[in-house]
């Protein structure tokens, strides 16, 4: 009897052991810091267009 309560009770401790969720919250992480990177990117890409058409315009 001992044995069969030991047993159900490593089965409810494994089912909090699993790392799917670990996984998932590295997968949300790795995903914020591309957005952060792509944002950032896309703002000094913007900065320079800007500059271009800036320059382009005073040529006018």
């Amino acid at each position: 009897m001992l044995s069969i309560i030991s047993a159900a009770l490593l089965r409810f401790v494994a089912r909090f052991e699993r790392e799917e969720g670990q996984a998932l919250a590295e997968y949300g992480l790795l995903l914020a810091l591309i957005a952060v990177v792509c944002i950032a990117a896309l703002g000094l890409l913007g900065l320079a267009i800007a500059g271009t058409l800036g320059s382009i315009t005073s040529e006018l």
